[in-house]
């Protein structure tokens, strides 16, 4: 399995600003679905092409198009749904599933409460996004939750991860690629990434 840690300059610069306690939800959903963008063009670097001759207003041009390979996104409610509007910029005609998870509180376990993924989810590449990967439970049960459907391949996409989550998620999912925008240093005692950027959704939504 393979985990990649964005170092592009963009990147690393829009992330510091999320990071700030000064940025504001509107700066927040924006740096968010910019963040979301620059990852899913190195997300699918890998997607073949074919060939296809187009006709120009001068002559033929014999050019690269995507392989007929289908898309989807899957992002974890409610803080990934801040994700889809960039990546959906890139890949306009993917499709967009929806898995609903929170985190208990006392035992940090995932809870699953909606889960609605294209009816043709097994003829796709399936992107999972959230812009936390704090202890991996999460990401770990929606990856699960998709495998039954039987897709061709996962990936999963996030903004901050701890390395507890990036070691649980590799472990339980080792097929799953995984992008990452910033590595952080640990988990705290209550579960959440050290020094993150605070509750995403919450930050997103300006809820509290």
């Amino acid at each position: 399995m393979a985990v990649h840690v964005m170092d592009h300059p963009l990147i690393q610069h829009k992330v510091s600003v999320l990071r700030d306690v000064k940025t504001t939800s509107k700066q927040f959903r924006e740096l968010v679905s910019e963040i979301a963008m620059l990852m899913c063009y190195e997300a699918t670097r890998d997607l073949p092409l074919e060939d296809k001759d187009v006709q120009t207003p001068l002559a033929t041009a014999h050019t690269k198009v995507i392989a007929g390979k289908k898309l989807a996104f899957v992002p974890i409610l409610r803080a990934g749904l801040g994700m889809v509007d960039g990546v959906l910029t890139l890949v306009p005609n993917a499709r967009v599933g929806h898995i609903g998870l929170y985190r208990d509180p006392d035992t940090l376990q995932p809870v699953e409460y909606y889960c609605k993924l294209p009816a043709d989810i097994e003829h796709r590449e399936v992107i999972v996004v959230d812009p936390m990967l704090a202890t991996g439970g999460s990401a770990i049960d929606a990856i699960a939750q998709i495998k039954k459907r039987g897709p061709k391949d996962i990936k999963f996409m996030c903004l901050i991860a701890a390395p507890e989550g990036v070691e649980a998620l590799t472990k339980a999912h080792p097929d799953v690629e995984v992008y990452i925008a910033a590595l952080d240093d640990c988990l705290n005692d209550h579960g959440y990434i050290v020094p993150g950027l605070g509750d995403a959704g919450d930050r997103i939504f300006g809820t509290k």
